[in-house]
């Protein structure tokens, strides 16, 4: 609206046309909105004694829901941006709860407010604004069609036009004022448009929600991700990894069979690359999704990783049963990355795992006695680990001073998985 107010061609357009209709519509709706409130409010309370008036209080009080409704449509008018209606849906079907969530939205009593002073300033200041800068210079201009019919015109009720060329004067002082008018109408609608989508349409709002699905959705890929990464263990432990299982028997009797020879050597070559590609194979599927974790849980993982680490791990670690797939998968992994870290680049002797979940928080910390001087950045992997928590809404945090010790820090809010 106000790009458009800013062009040359803004009086050519239909950008005032349209300002003037949705100030007239704004006149028409808030007559009924007022008709109707007062109507239900009245009647409500005349007979809310004897509960029959109760119904008609709470549609007073609902009625800004379709007021909202309507003022959403018209502001298509003048604003092309969408103005989504801020209310959730009900987690039930049914009457009760639909009337239970509307009551409880900050949206409804917002939009209530927006009813109340649409029904009681608002279509006033709209009519006073259609009538000051549409319908006074069309008046004006009409001077000289009020002279051809009744011999003289009384412009705005104030000044008696008796002479042609005073009309035709009149005329086109109110060709200016129009074309003034239809500026003032831009301002005059924009401004109410604007007003109407700060009740009913807040930006700060939209935003909000956007923040919140974003956050959403962040937890679903996760979700989804871990899922997928046990699904590909799963076709690798089951398939590909028996397939290898049993062509390394085959080998292996094979070898056996043979005759000493070129074939016997070439076979125990074979038999030898297979095992070796198993191997490496279970050591891609534990690095995807450990069996131990989506089995027996978190601790058990823990301790399986420190049983596997280069350096000596003490594992202190109790927690009240399984938690959710995401938290478990998130913190196996901050471990197995921070032993890993320890064993490459810490020169220490012995490293300890503790923690536990306390106050609904996952706490676990890695702690080693090396040498110290690690850096988050500085190709370590924590990086991506600390996004992943952060999806969480935990928080990963190290301590590492030249000359040790270097504490990794993990938590984590989630409850105990149902």
């Amino acid at each position: 609206m106000w790009q458009a107010m800013a062009r040359p061609g803004y009086l050519m357009s239909a950008w005032p046309w349209r300002s003037a209709a949705y100030l007239l519509t704004g006149v028409v709706t808030g007559v009924v909105v007022l008709v109707g409130i007062v109507a239900s409010a009245a009647v409500g309370g005349v007979f809310a004694l004897v509960l029959v008036g109760l119904p008609l209080l709470l549609c007073t009080v609902l009625a800004g829901i379709p007021v909202a409704a309507v003022e959403r449509h018209r502001l298509r008018l003048i604003d092309p941006e969408p103005a989504p209606g801020q209310h959730g849906t009900p987690g039930e079907p049914g009457l009760r709860a639909w009337l239970t969530t509307r009551m409880r939205e900050r949206a409804t009593w917002r939009e209530l407010g927006h009813a109340l002073l649409f029904a009681g300033l608002l279509w006033p200041v709209d009519a006073l604004a259609f009538a000051a800068f549409l319908l006074g210079p069309l008046s004006v201009v009409a001077t000289p069609l009020l002279m051809a019919v009744f011999g003289e015109a009384k412009v705005l009720k104030v000044w008696l036009v008796t002479t042609w060329p005073a009309a035709v004067g009149f005329a086109a002082l109110g060709l200016l004022l129009l074309a003034l008018g239809a500026y003032l109408l831009g301002v005059a609608a924009g401004a109410r448009a604007g007003l109407a989508r700060l009740l009913i349409a807040p930006r700060e709002a939209d935003l909000g929600a956007r923040v919140v699905e974003l956050a959403r959705s962040r937890v679903r890929l996760v979700d989804a991700f871990e899922a997928e990464r046990r699904r590909i263990e799963r076709d690798l432990h089951d398939g590909a990894q028996q397939r290898l299982v049993a062509l390394t028997m085959t080998l292996g009797l094979a070898r056996l069979d043979a005759p000493p020879g070129p074939l016997a050597e070439q076979l125990a070559k074979a038999h030898e690359e297979a095992g070796t590609a198993l191997a490496e194979l279970r050591e891609l599927i534990h690095g995807i999704h450990p069996k131990v974790l989506a089995d027996y849980g978190l601790e058990a993982a823990v301790a399986d990783a420190a049983d596997r680490s280069a350096v000596p791990v003490d594992v202190d670690l109790e927690l009240p049963g399984r938690l959710s797939q995401a938290v478990e998968a998130a913190a196996y992994f901050v471990v197995c990355e921070a032993l890993a870290n320890v064993g490459r680049h810490s020169g220490a002797s012995r490293a300890e795992v503790s923690g536990g979940h306390r106050d609904g928080r996952l706490v676990l910390r890695i702690r080693d006695d090396g040498r110290g001087g690690a850096r988050a950045g500085e190709g370590s992997g924590l990086t991506g680990l600390a996004d992943r928590v952060s999806v969480l809404d935990g928080r990963l945090s190290l301590s590492s001073p030249p000359g040790g010790p270097t504490l990794l820090r993990v938590e984590i809010p989630c409850g105990p998985a149902s």
